[in-house]
This record gives C-alpha cells, structure tokens and sequence, in this order.
C-alpha cells in the first residue's frame, strides 16, 4: 500500500465503531489508510493508527504532518471522532456544551483546516463528515448533540461551494441510529435537574433500544466508501434504511403531524 497509485484517506476516531469500519471499507476499496484515536491503537488490517486529540491544534497538525511526510497527498478525509450528550438543555453547563461543540464541531472545521492547504495545492480531494439525522431532526434530551450536528450539516454545505473551484467536494454522511457504544459513552448533564428525571430516563432507554435495533456500523461505511467513490458525489448520503425514510418523512409530511409522531415515538407527553 505504499506505492503512489494508492489514494490517500484519513478517518478520524477510528478506533471503534463507524470510524474503524469506515477504515477497514477504504482499505478494501484500494486507500492506503491513516486512522486516528486519542489515545495510540494498534495498527491492523492495513490500517495506519496515528495519536490525535481533535480538539487539539497541535495534535491535529502533528498528524496531518505525519500522514503528509510518509505519503505527500492526502486525497480524502473523513471526519467521523465525536461523541453524544444525554440530557435536557437546561441541564447542561455552557462549559458542558462547549466542550461537546469543541469535539464535535470544531474539531471537525480543525482538521478539514489542516488538510485543505494540501488538497488546494492538489486541486482535488474529498471531505466527509459524518453528520447524523439528528442534523435535520430535532432531538429531545439530546438538544446540545442535535446542535453540533445541526452545525456541520450548515458548515459542511456552505464550504462546499467555497472549495468546488479548487477540485475538493465536501459531502454529508448521515446515519440514524447505528449499533455502537454511543449511549454508553454519551455525556450525563452536569446539572441533572429532578424535574426533568423522568423523562430524561425514558429517553435513555429509547435511545439504548434504538441502537441496539440500529443498523450495523458496517452499513454507515458502505455508505461512505460510496460517497468517496462518486465522481459526480451528492452533498447529503443518508445512511441506511431508517436514515432514508426520516429524511422523506421530514421533506414531505406535515410539520404538525411530524411533531405529534415523534413525541410519541419518544415517549413525550403534553
């Protein structure tokens, strides 16, 4: 995977779940492959597993630096490293909310940053971000998280346009509820509030029960490796079954009637 007929991706957050096998479908469909965790993974299956805190300048530079001494292009990114939030608005901190637009939002715009002077020079190359349906939904209990992704998708399209006249298509790859360890490692507010317990309960056990109904991580990677391989790529890919139907169901169904079925679905009242 040395040799320069290769093209060159990197995936951040890819030790587990979306991310690593978003790496392991790139590798197969032919990238030398540059994964990221925080903390060093072992490198497997072609994979080369670099240390990367996202939300961190110098990480960030570090590694893109890495990837451009031992290869000299970068060719496609997929911004995947992020994580959840389980509460009410009220009861997370701005610090809390902060530090979840630091990962989830800002580090994607930071590593894109570090990338774009490469593609640009390349005249070419590919951004994916991995978005969510929560980017076009809302998501009650979860609004902060529903935010950064809300951000990205805005973000994500806007620089697009800014970045076509240099060869580089940025593209959106958003899935529903997806079999991985999001819940277990989502943040819990930092300050719970009682009035808002019970229903912040209900929601975590929707949530649970969702992912573990989900589609498997191997479908949101199929999904990405077509967005990378399109030569004319569309700005939004849905990613499975569930994602597509949500994305019709909010172009075209009443905003009252969508209103009154999610609140049920998410054991809402009033």
């Amino acid at each position: 995977m040395n040799t320069p007929d290769h093209p060159v991706a990197i995936v951040t957050g890819a030790s587990s779940g979306i991310g690593k096998e978003t790496a392991k479908a790139l590798v197969a469909a032919g990238y030398r492959v540059f994964g990221t965790s925080r903390t060093p993974a072992q490198t497997e299956a072609g994979i080369t597993m670099l240390p990367c805190d996202v939300t961190e300048d110098a990480s960030v530079t570090a590694m893109v630096g890495e990837v451009l001494q031992r290869t000299g292009r970068i060719d496609l990114l997929v911004n995947n490293a992020g994580g959840a939030l389980i509460a009410a608005a009220e009861e997370t901190s701005l610090d809390q909310a902060k530090a979840l637009f630091e990962l989830n939002f800002f580090g994607t715009v930071r590593v894109t940053n570090a990338v774009l002077p490469t593609m640009r020079q390349q005249r070419s190359g590919r951004i994916i971000n991995i978005s969510s349906v929560v980017g076009f939904l809302p998501s009650p209990y979860s609004a902060h998280y529903a935010a950064t992704k809300h951000a990205i998708e805005g973000y994500s399209e806007s620089l697009d346009h800014e970045i076509r006249t240099f060869g580089i298509r940025v593209v959106l790859v958003e899935p529903a509820f997806t079999r991985t360890a999001l819940d277990h490692n989502a943040g819990k507010p930092d300050h719970p509030l009682a009035a808002y317990e019970p229903a912040r309960q209900v929601m975590t056990a929707v949530w649970a029960e969702a992912i573990r109904m989900g589609d498997n991580p191997e479908t949101v990677a199929a999904t990405v490796a077509t967005a990378a391989s399109a030569r004319m790529p569309k700005l939004r890919y849905p990613a499975g079954k569930t994602a597509g139907r949500l994305a019709l169901l909010r172009q075209f169904v009443p905003a009252g009637a969508f209103d009154k079925s999610l609140r049920k679905q998410m054991g809402l009242t009033g």
